[in-house]
This record gives structure tokens, sequence and C-alpha cells, in this order.
């Protein structure tokens, strides 16, 4: 269980919440002390605004203020910034409690401090409420936290060898069977696109792989986007636009959290994980643009233009997963600019034609509070990839629809898993919530642990 969660106690601290809607009615069905305190105060249950109530011995009860009403996770706010004790839900609203609550009070707690003078930590405690798993909570918590670190380590310090260690702890936690293939070794074993991206840096390019599970249960594979830092190549980025490239590696981390949390479930399937970990930088030995590049696939690929890597080191990895049919394969790719400007950074979109999986994709990222958004996979911009002198062009010759035509080009590397879903995430937090704190994100990753856990379980 969490280091912020407790079992039992002898003497806990209740937590309240309120919408505004419902202060008049709620004030009154409270002590008088701390209604009258609630007055004196002026709170007005405004979104996020906590008033603590004194007592004899300190605090007597908090209250939280829920504005509108619309942020499921809003009890992060109190483990963000209660002090030290030791607390327990009380009136809050159903939608909140539970196990939800419980989740959001521990992601509240989420610090990346690797880079500062470490302190001990000084969570709140809050007591488990009846019926809510503590080991599912520190289950979902623990795998969001990791995706969380790896994202904001800074790309010094996260290169393709790091990540690669990072995947490989996680497998052997679990017993999961783990390779690498690295550097050259690429271009014999026939993954060409992950080595042409990653050939420009002095860090070498590989391939992460492991595998778990039962070898007869249903195949659900999983590929993550691992380009540790995205310069743009030869097609330099601006400076801002390589600010928070250390995110690109954040599909990579996406599914890592999501295997981590599928294995520790031991839930009834046969994962395998691949990730291309790449630094897409610029050098001599860089790619460039108008080179055309064979894909593992046999497919060519004219480059028009070598910050469209993504999709590229993608393309090696999806081959090989769907050459073992799976019945689900995921990929999860920070890839387009476009997706941010269509749904912003904090509704992800995701592509698939398998309308069952789309359906309940999006029943699961309601119940997780982990927001998605159907994005179309419209066949009639399969024009825009479409490439005078090889198979397709990796920059599309259309200024719209970027994150369809992207996901278009992913599937041309798909032909034989049963159900195929893309999803193009931000990784990043550019406004902050509770629980949500600026930086990392694993967006995407509670969801699909959802939709997995409801079908092999």
């Amino acid at each position: 269980m969490h280091p912020s969660l407790v079992r039992s106690a002898k003497r806990a601290i209740p937590l309240h919440a309120v919408t505004c809607a419902n202060l008049k009615r709620w004030l009154p069905t409270h002590g008088k002390r701390e209604a009258e305190w609630a007055r004196a105060a002026n709170f007005a249950a405004k979104q996020y605004e906590i008033l603590l109530v004194p007592g004899a011995n300190g605090i007597s009860s908090a209250v939280m203020g829920l504005g509108a009403g619309g942020d499921p996770l809003a009890l992060a706010a109190f483990s963000e910034t209660l002090p030290p004790g030791v607390y327990a839900l009380g009136d809050v609203p159903a939608e909140i409690g539970g196990a939800r609550g419980t989740l959001a009070w521990v992601l509240g707690t989420y610090q990346f401090d690797r880079y500062r003078k470490k302190q001990a930590p000084q969570w709140p405690k809050l007591v488990l409420p009846r019926d809510v798993d503590g080991d599912e909570i520190a289950r979902i918590a623990e795998a969001v936290f990791l995706a969380r670190d790896l994202v904001n380590t800074p790309s010094n310090d996260m290169g393709p060898e790091e990540l690669a260690a990072a995947a490989r702890d996680v497998a052997r936690k679990h017993g999961a069977k783990f390779t690498q293939i690295a550097g050259d070794e690429l271009i014999q074993k026939n993954y060409p696109l992950v080595h042409a991206v990653g050939r420009g840096s002095a860090r070498a390019p590989r391939l992460i792989d492991f595998s778990w599970g039962d070898t007869n249960a249903p195949k659900v594979t999983l590929v993550g986007k691992g380009v540790v830092f995205d310069s743009g190549g030869l097609d330099l980025k601006s400076a801002s636009g390589m600010l928070t490239m250390k995110k690109d590696m954040g599909g990579g981390a996406a599914v890592l959290a999501v295997a981590s949390m599928a294995m520790d479930a031991k839930l009834k399937l046969r994962l395998r994980v691949l990730i291309p970990a790449v630094e897409n930088s610029v050098s001599g030995s860089a790619y460039r643009p108008g080179d055309v590049l064979k894909s593992r696939k046999g497919l060519t690929i004219e480059i028009g233009n070598t910050d469209a890597e993504g999709r590229l080191v993608l393309a090696d990895a999806l081959a090989e997963a769907d050459n073992e049919a799976p019945e689900l394969l995921i990929d999860v790719a920070t890839l387009t600019g476009a997706a941010r400007a269509a749904t912003g950074m904090e509704l992800p979109p995701f592509f698939t034609d398998d309308e069952q999986l789309a359906s309940d994709l999006m029943r699961c990222a309601t119940e997780a509070h982990d927001p998605l958004w159907r994005l179309p996979l419209w066949r009639g911009y399969e024009s825009a990839i479409a490439s005078p002198i090889a198979d397709l062009n990796n920059n599309p010759d259309y200024n719209l629809a970027g994150a369809t035509t992207a996901a278009l080009f992913l599937n041309r590397f798909v032909s034989r898993a049963k159900s195929w879903v893309h999803f193009d995430i931000p990784a990043w937090v550019d406004r902050p919530k509770p629980g949500r704190r600026k930086g990392a994100e694993a967006n995407a990753a509670r969801a699909i642990y959802a939709l997995l856990k409801s079908r092999y379980s």
C-alpha cells in the first residue's frame, strides 16, 4: 500500500467537500462550530478552496470547495496542501469519493525531487476507505509515478541506454523476459528505420523488447515511442520547440506504466512491450531530407522532414509487433503538434477502426478520469502520405489533419493484428491541477489499464 495511506487510525480528522450550489444546504447539516467558522472565513466553496476548522487539539476538520464540481480528482488538493496528520474521508460527493478519491489523494503526493536536496517525505496520511483496494490504488499510482519520473528526467540523464535500463527494471520486477537490440545490430536484425533516426547521435539507438505471461493467453502488444530527445534532426526545431523535448519518450514511459500495472495485477494475457529508443540529433551521420529508406516491412519511405521521426521508429516496431498477429496492438506516442491543436493538452486523441474497442476505451477513460477523445482514421487523406518516388512520405503533402495523416502512416504497418489503436499524447501538463503538477503526465495509461483489466482479469 502507498505510504500516504493507512488501514486504520484511532483518531482521524474528517475531510469534507462541497460544491458552490450545495453550500447553503450543506452548512446546517454540520456542527454549529463548523458552520460558524465557514461563515466567518467567507468560505464560498470555490474550486480547490480549503478551509481548516480549528478544534481544541488542532484541526478538527477540513472542508474543500468543489466549485461547480467538474473535477473528479479534486481531492488531490487535500494531500497537496494539508499538514502532516491522519485524515479520513467524511462528507464528500460519491462521484469523487471511494476509490477515485483515494487515488486522487495518492496522486497529489507526487513530487519530482531527483535534482533537489532530499528530505524525508512528510505526507499527510489518509485512512483507507472501506471497500477500497489499497493495493490496486498503489499499483496504479506507482506506475503513473514511474512514467512521470522517466519523462521529467532531463535528456542528459535519460538516453536510450537509461530508458532501456528502466524498462529492464520493470521487466525483472515481474519476471518478464527482457532483450534489446542496439547500435549497428539494428541493421543486421532488420530495424533500419530505428537505426537511421538514431544514428546521428553519439548515444546508440536500440529496440527495447520484453514479454510476460502465459504463451497460450491472448496476445496484447504495447508499442511506445522512445525518442529521448528530439532536436528535429537536420530540419532543426526552434529553441522554444526543443525546450520540452525530453518528453518525446512519453509514449515509451506510458506503455511501461501500463505494463507495470498489468503484470502486477497478473492479468490473463500474453504481454509484449516494444520501445524503439533513439535520440534524434544533428551530425554528419544524421539522416537527411530527401533520403529514401527501406522499412522492416519492406515499404520504402521518402524523408520529407527529419522532424517527423517518431512515425519512422514506430513503423519498424509496429511491423515487428504485427508479425505475431496479436489480438490487440496498442501504440502510444507524443507524435504530432496537430493533435494538440485539435484537442489541447488535456484531451489526447486516439485512432482506431474497431468500433467496439473505441466504445470500450471511451467508457474506461471516463471511469478512470483519464480523458481521451476519438478522432477519425479518415481514409480520404491516404493520398497525403504518398510519394512520387517511394511507397510513402513521412511528411504529408497536406497542411491540415496532421494527427490523422500520422495515424494513417502508422496504420500502413499494421495488417495482421486483430485490433489496433494509436494514441497521440502530450505526456505533459501545461495547466496544473491537483494531482497533475506541471510537467510529465502518463496520459492514457490508466485508461488502457482499465481496458485490459476489463477484458483480461
